[in-house]
C-alpha cells in the first residue's frame, strides 16, 4: 500500500479538544426517533465517560466479548453485528444525533439487549476504558477530511492508534474501512508504527475484499469516495 501524500507540517496535534467529525445534526429528528431519545436511550446509554472509568463487565456481566464501533453512522452495521453476536456487548459511539436516532430505531425494532450507545466522541469513551478490555474495535468510513490542511482533524492519529492498542486485548482485532485511498494509506502508516498492532494482510486482495463478516452500510452503497472500500485488519499482539 502506498504512503499518503501528507502535506501537514509538524507533529500531529493532541486530539483532546479537536473535532474529527463534521455535522452534529443535519435535519429535524423524526418524531419516533425523537421519542426514543426520551424512552430508549436512557436505558442503554453508556455511562458518562467524563464522570470516571467505565467497566464493561458492569454493563453486561454475562457478555463473553466486548466490541466497540467508533462512528456507527446510521447504526445498521452495529445493530446487525449485535444481532449476530448476542453474547457480545456492543458499544457504539456516534456524535451525529440523526445517526443516534437511527440506531435507536434499529435497536428497538430488532429487540437488541446487548447494545450500549454514546452520543458523543468515542475518544472520551476509550480513555475511560480499562487496559485490554475490548475484543474488537471497528471503524467504518470515518470522515476523511481529504484536504491536506484538514488532515490533522482525522480520527486516526498516532495518539488514537496508541489508545486503540491499549484498550484491545491480546488477540483482539481492529478493523478500519475507508473508501478514500489517501486515508487508507494515512491510517495504514499510523497503525503500522503503533507498538502492539500487527497487520494481517498478505496480498492485495486481503485489503480489497470485504471480510466474510462485513455488513454493508447505506453509506458504503453510495460510493462517495475515490476507491472501492479498503479493509485494513490488525491484531493486538
Amino acid at each position: 500500500m502506498s504512503e499518503p501524500d501528507d502535506k501537514t507540517e509538524g507533529p500531529a496535534p493532541s486530539w483532546g479538544p479537536m473535532r474529527s467529525f463534521g455535522r452534529i445534526r443535519s435535519r429535524t429528528l423524526k418524531p419516533r426517533q425523537a421519542a426514543l431519545f426520551d424512552t430508549l436511550l436512557p436505558t442503554i446509554a453508556l455511562p458518562d465517560p467524563e464522570a470516571g472509568p467505565i467497566d464493561p463487565k458492569a454493563l453486561m456481566p454475562e457478555a463473553t466479548e466486548v466490541w466497540i464501533e467508533i462512528g456507527f453512522g446510521g447504526g445498521e452495521h452495529l445493530a446487525e453485528q449485535a444481532r449476530r453476536h448476542p453474547h457480545a456487548l456492543m458499544i457504539g459511539c456516534e456524535p451525529f444525533l440523526n445517526g443516534v436516532g437511527s440506531a435507536l430505531r434499529h435497536v428497538e425494532e430488532m429487540g437488541l439487549k446487548n447494545v450500549r450507545l454514546h452520543a458523543g466522541d468515542a475518544r472520551a469513551v476509550m480513555a475511560a476504558l480499562p487496559d485490554a478490555s475490548l475484543d474488537r474495535v471497528m471503524i467504518l468510513f470515518p470522515d476523511p477530511w481529504p484536504k491536506a490542511r484538514h488532515n490533522k482533524r482525522r480520527l486516526i492519529q498516532d495518539e488514537t492508534a496508541v489508545e486503540i492498542a491499549r484498550v484491545l486485548k491480546p488477540g483482539g482485532r481492529l478493523r478500519f474501512v475507508t473508501d478514500w485511498k489517501d486515508y487508507a494509506a494515512w491510517a495504514h502508516e499510523r497503525f503500522l508504527r503503533t507498538e502492539g498492532l500487527e497487520w494481517q494482510a498478505e496480498r492485495a486482495d486481503d485489503w480489497r475484499t470485504a471480510p466474510a463478516d462485513h455488513v454493508t452500510t447505506r453509506y458504503e452503497e453510495k460510493q462517495l469516495g475515490d476507491t472501492p472500500p479498503l479493509f485494513l485488519e490488525f491484531v493486538r499482539t
